[in-house]
């Protein structure tokens, strides 16, 4: 797109932070529309609530430029939306674009969620409702995109989210790439900061990314309850590629989540691990029906407390019959990582694995390699070596 839009041409003002100027913004993101351009905003700080990009745009941020969420949660405008494997009513995210396809988001610049004031509230919350559910703590994400064909996002850091940090909803042909998505662990952790969910998503490309947040790195969702796997608005995740990217501090790089039906054709490979708390985890919920299958990850190295994690989801069930999750056609080669840890998959008759894979790895492992070859777990072990810590 050859035409700029520059925001500060159009009476936003930069360096005044205080000042939310959704309003501001979002008129030029409207003129953007009309005549097909970028939205640029050049370095300063900018405050706003949730802003949607409409087709025939693009965001440019400008080194040294940070666009930053409202602390306020009415600055988010509520409407239908999709959070936690659903279709709901719930706030919309700072940056949302909805059936834009080819649309973009770069430059050198930060998207900042200025969660800090929501991850207090959330702990408190907490503190007097240990029941409370995420959606519970009214919190906005950063980036929400979906129904989208053609999505790239590249260059930028997008940090400090109330909530998940980029949700990727029924798109295709997505690339995000030299990105850095960052949440803290201090002075409190960043509850629920995902750094990229991917909800009903096809033919993606994740590389050259930097990732450390208090919650999943990468996340695979598609739905949850008895019948998810026949409702429209639901789906499968497929073709999916993660490589060369480092890990900081994370719960896990990549989880099959509990809000998932079906996973298929996933590799990561050429990555660097400092400090995640799992490499790869199933998350098994008994309400729901999944399968999570042909799935590859190689060449990973570096240290994560545990490699490989499965185990039944019961939290919020939504009924007690049972139906049935599987992880089949894992497989985790030419790995070369100090660990805590590296299996924990727990004995339940609400899951089954089939054909879970390790060849040619090298781990520093403080414990003996223990399997169980027993309850529909089945682990091939194929030239692996495990040193003493």
């Amino acid at each position: 797109m050859k035409k700029i839009f520059n925001v500060a041409e159009y009476n936003v003002k930069p360096d005044r932070p205080d000042i939310i100027q959704t309003e501001a913004i979002q008129k030029v993101i409207d003129i953007a529309a009309e005549n097909g351009g970028t939205v640029y905003f050049p370095q300063g700080n900018y405050s706003s609530g949730s802003l949607f990009f409409k087709k025939n745009t693009s965001l440019f941020l400008e080194k040294n430029a940070f666009l930053q969420g409202s602390t306020d949660i009415s600055d988010f405008a509520i409407l239908p939306n999709r959070m936690e494997g659903e279709n709901v009513i719930y706030f919309a995210a700072l940056i949302n674009a909805d059936n834009v396809d080819d649309f973009s988001i770069s430059g050198e610049g930060t998207l900042d969620g200025n969660g800090l004031p929501y991850w207090r509230h959330f702990w408190l919350r907490r503190k007097f409702n240990p029941q409370c559910t995420n959606m519970d703590e009214m919190r906005p994400r950063i980036i929400y995109i979906s129904n989208s064909n053609n999505v790239h996002i590249s260059g930028i850091t997008i940090q400090n989210s109330p909530f998940w940090t980029t949700h990727f909803y029924r798109c295709s042909n997505l690339l995000l790439e030299n990105l850095r998505i960052f949440a803290p662990t201090k002075p409190v952790l960043a509850p629920s900061s995902d750094a990229i969910d991917l909800d009903v998503c096809s033919d993606v490309l994740i590389k050259n990314c930097y990732i450390s947040v208090n919650d999943d790195a990468i996340a695979l969702k598609g739905g949850k309850g008895p019948d998810a796997d026949k409702l429209p608005e639901n789906g499968e995740n497929s073709r999916i590629v993660i490589e060369n990217c480092t890990f900081g501090f994370c719960h896990c790089i990549l989880t099959c989540g509990s809000e998932t039906i079906h996973n298929d054709n996933i590799i990561v490979r050429n990555c660097t691990s400092d400090g995640a708390a799992c490499l790869f985890s199933l998350k098994m919920r008994p309400d729901t029906n999944q399968l999570s299958e042909n799935i590859l990850i190689e060449n990973i190295k570096g240290y994560c407390k545990r490699i490989f994690s499965s185990y039944s989801f019961t939290q919020f069930r939504r009924s007690p019959d049972l139906h049935m999750s599987y992880g089949k056609n894992i497989t985790l080669q030419n790995l070369d990582l100090k660990c805590d840890k590296l299996v924990s998959a727990e004995k339940s008759i609400e899951y089954e694995l089939e054909n879970i894979r390790f060849t040619n790895c090298n781990f520093i492992c403080p414990e003996k390699l223990q399997i169980d070859f027993n309850d529909g777990k089945d682990f091939i072990i194929e030239n692996v070596k495990i040193s003493a810590d």
